[in-house]
């Protein structure tokens, strides 16, 4: 998937903390997840995170992120998180990132994806359901301390059977 001009995609690392956790409390302002909990995932070897970020200007900013977890040889992964900042959305962002997520978990021979998504989030349940996932379960009040539902949706994905490029980030472990 292609991202607009002056925008790339990396595999996230511990430094990106501080970008993340603004962008993390700025798309979730009653329920973010605290900082030693977003470097929990940064740093766990079971997590897969990539950023969106600018290229233009004097330094990037992080301007999107995601997160899968799946443990070695389980065929199962979980969506953690996804968020892009408010002033960058409809813009393929997060198909961007979902789709890198989506990826790894082929690159992992994950069978099954689940993530929880808001029952107020038409847009994001739209964009999921456009990637085969579909509501398979209702958790009532989920989100706190809003009240709001979350809907767990589950998608079947076809192992990866190219030889493209490796994942997100690999390429400067290969240079």
């Amino acid at each position: 998937m292609t991202l607009p001009d002056g925008l790339r995609l990396r595999r996230a690392h511990p430094q990106d903390l501080d970008d993340v956790m603004w962008l993390e409390h700025a798309a979730f302002p009653t329920d973010a997840w605290s900082a030693s909990q977003m470097s929990g995932e940064l740093y766990s070897p079971h997590g897969f995170y990539v950023v969106v970020e600018t290229t233009d200007g004097p330094a990037p900013t992080v301007v999107g992120y995601a997160g899968l977890s799946s443990l070695p040889g389980n065929p199962v992964a979980d969506v953690q998180t996804i968020a892009v900042a408010a002033e960058h959305r409809g813009a393929g962002i997060g198909r961007a990132l979902f789709t890198e997520l989506l990826d790894e978990a082929r690159r992992r021979r994950v069978h099954e994806v689940f993530l929880e998504v808001r029952a107020d989030n038409p847009v994001a349940q739209t964009m999921y359901t456009g990637f085969g996932f579909v509501h398979i379960a209702t958790r009532p009040r989920y989100y706190q301390p809003d009240g709001v539902d979350a809907w767990v949706m589950r998608a079947a994905i076809a192992p990866e059977h190219s030889s493209g490029p490796g994942p997100v980030g690999q390429e400067t472990l290969d240079a």
